[in-house]
């Protein structure tokens, strides 16, 4: 509601105006700026560190996987340059057995001279001068031979022996492939290589020996106790020899991807390569990390793989160790960046808090704060503008209650001026305030409703200005004529006070308080909730002060007869509300009507001096038009 009295009494109220107007806008979520400047500060120490530390940890997680890379390349090439030493220096002993077979015989091992001493010396000499030869054999050009070592030739080695001497008849050397030979503890892994016997280009027979491949199982069970899975395939992907009981001779191994990649480059194969692949161990896959190295002269590979989480264990321990310390400093960061924030926010989050102290009317609030920073400046200016607005807002206090008292008194002279036209009514306007404000009051109405209500109340008959003095002043009850004349001041009076923006809200009161519930009243004859409660309250208080004054047509009632009266009228003219707050508060003994001696005469008109009669009061239930008609 905005008044005349509320316009003028702005000033008053200007702390708790400002803020109640800004409390109906609507405000945008508010982000406090602690977390503004923990954010500021954890990102421009947290977001390098994250980078580098992420690039450290790439640079040496990619040197750690190429070490793994290199040692397992080391180790297979070095297996591999073993087997190809071993089976050069065999290749030589067989060459000197041959060249010494061919002096001792004369160039002739025919059947004949195949079985002479001095041939089997030297096959003896030549098992007898390393461990590693397990047989040795040597057939002519029909296939007779003789033989000596450790072992006895079992089929699949005889079956070796006929491919060998079949690639001799060729002209070739012979490689053979890994076999298991006899049982038990006595199990040994061997391997046949052959070389022809020729003689001016002419074939003489053949000379093989059978490996034992011992030493290279030994080497390999070395290598495996540095956790590596070390094991030798053939060009077929077959096995030849491991370091490990989990793998056997002969076992296909193709189906191991690193295995499978080094068939099938077959001889194009002549580099190491190391790869990452799966290794199913039941129902589960195992990453591993293998090597390969071809051994040339043999057409075998010498692998070596390990599970990646073994291979890769540096490299998983370093990224531990440095999401931990990572951790730790972003724990720290997030430590520093907290206290640092808050000796920055918390004198800024005092001045919010007394500058929203200030914001609710607070003009007494300041600010304590030991800063030599612009805050502590700040702080000052705060200080010093809280100060300035506390006078300021105490002159213009008292500015506004000097308007208000000025515009009050303003209204009550209006009032006054109207009353005094009607010699009959004075003081009306004042008593009629007076009971409607108890009313509202009774029926707990607004503050803001109050403030209205006081206002229209006092200038409620305004509208007798423009009322002829001639029926204003008429001792007597008034003609039919006379009455629909008086009954104008309602909308004169509103009309008077239009033109003023402010006390547009005090009209409803002005003009509709002789309205009736039961559409009996004037001007509009509303009915019911058609009338503003303004109206109502100034009706009931208005009717009460009317049948308790002495009239030149009608002598006082007393209040209880009034009450009485009115309570006859509730529900029919006026609102049973207010009626029954009136009542409360009479009984309550807040209503006290100083009785007047009744007027017995009154003067009809300033040219007679005969009495006029004084009417009989009226019975409590007087119809409401014939109190109209007296001029209630």
């Amino acid at each position: 509601m905005k008044s005349a009295a509320t316009s003028i009494d702005g000033a008053s109220e200007l702390s708790q105006g400002r803020s109640d107007s800004s409390s109906t806008r609507p405000t945008p979520a508010r982000i406090p700026i602690l977390y503004v400047i923990l954010g500021v500060l954890l990102v421009i120490s947290i977001v390098p560190m994250y980078f580098y530390s992420a690039q450290v940890e790439a640079i040496n997680r990619d040197r750690l996987k190429t070490n793994e890379m290199l040692l397992q390349n080391t180790v297979t090439r070095s297996l591999a340059d073993d087997l190809s030493q071993h089976e050069r220096s065999l290749r030589m002993m067989l060459a000197n057995l041959s060249s010494a077979i061919q002096v001792a015989s004369g160039g002739d091992i025919g059947s004949k001279n195949i079985e002479a001493p001095e041939l089997r010396a030297l096959l003896e000499n030549f098992v007898s001068s390393s461990d590693e030869l397990a047989y040795a054999t040597l057939l002519n050009s029909d296939a007779k031979g003789i033989s000596a070592g450790r072992i006895a030739p079992d089929a699949f080695l005889q079956r070796e022996l006929q491919h060998a001497y079949d690639a001799a008849r060729d002209g070739r050397a012979y490689n053979g492939q890994a076999l298991q030979v006899e049982d038990g503890k006595s199990s040994r892994t061997v391997v046949l290589v052959s070389s022809p016997v020729s003689y001016g280009g002419r074939f003489l027979g053949m000379v093989g020996a059978v490996v034992d491949l011992q030493f290279l199982i030994r080497r390999l069970h070395d290598v495996s106790n540095g956790g590596l899975i070390p094991y030798v395939v053939d060009a077929q992907g077959r096995l030849v020899a491991a370091g490990t009981p989990q793998y056997v001779t002969g076992q296909d191994m193709k189906s191991l991807e690193i295995v499978r990649n080094f068939v099938d480059e077959g001889n194009k194969a002549q580099l190491a390569a190391t790869k990452e692949f799966a290794v199913k161990e039941g129902k589960n896959s195992v990453e591993m990390l293998g090597t390969y190295s071809p051994v040339m002269a043999l057409d075998w590979a010498v692998v070596v793989q390990k599970p990646q989480r073994e291979a890769y264990r540096g490299v998983y321990e370093m990224q531990r160790t440095a999401r931990l310390l990572a951790l730790m400093a972003v724990l720290l960061s997030i430590a520093v960046s907290i206290f640092a924030a808050r000796r920055i926010t918390n004198p800024l989050q005092i001045l919010t808090q007394s500058s929203r102290a200030l914001a609710r009317g607070d003009f007494s609030q300041r600010v304590h704060l030991s800063s030599r920073t612009e805050i502590g400046e700040l702080a000052g200016t705060f200080n010093t503008m809280s100060q300035e607005l506390e006078q300021f807002v105490e002159d213009l206090k008292g500015a506004a209650e000097e308007n208000r008292a000025l515009f009050l008194g303003s209204i009550q002279m209006l009032a006054g001026a109207v009353d005094e036209k009607d010699p009959y009514t004075r003081g009306h306007s004042d008593r009629v305030t007076r009971y409607s404000m108890m009313i509202a009051k009774e029926l707990n109405l607004p503050a803001a409703f109050m403030e209205t209500l006081q206002i229209s109340a006092q200038l409620h008959d305004v509208g007798k200005i423009g009322i002829e003095d001639r029926i204003l002043r008429k001792p007597g009850a008034l003609t039919a004529e006379e009455f629909e004349v008086m009954k104008t001041h309602t909308t004169k009076g509103a009309n008077i006070l239009r033109p003023v923006t402010q006390l547009a809200e005090m009209l409803p009161g002005i003009e509709l308080h002789h309205e009736a519930l039961d559409g009996r009243g004037y001007p509009y004859g509303l009915k019911g909730d058609q009338i503003p409660q303004l109206a109502r309250v100034i009706a009931v208080a208005d009717t009460f002060d009317a049948l308790t004054t002495n009239r030149p047509y009608q002598q006082a009632h007393t209040p209880e007869e009034a009450l009485k009266i009115i309570q006859n009228l509730s529900g029919k003219r006026l609102d049973p509300l207010p009626v029954a707050a009136l009542m409360a508060v009479y009984e309550r003994g807040e209503i006290r009507i100083q009785r007047l001696a009744i007027r017995r005469a009154v003067s009809a008109s300033p040219a007679s001096n005969v009495p006029a009669p004084v009417p009989a009061p009226a019975p409590p239930d007087s119809d409401p038009v014939n109190l109209e008609r007296t001029r209630v």
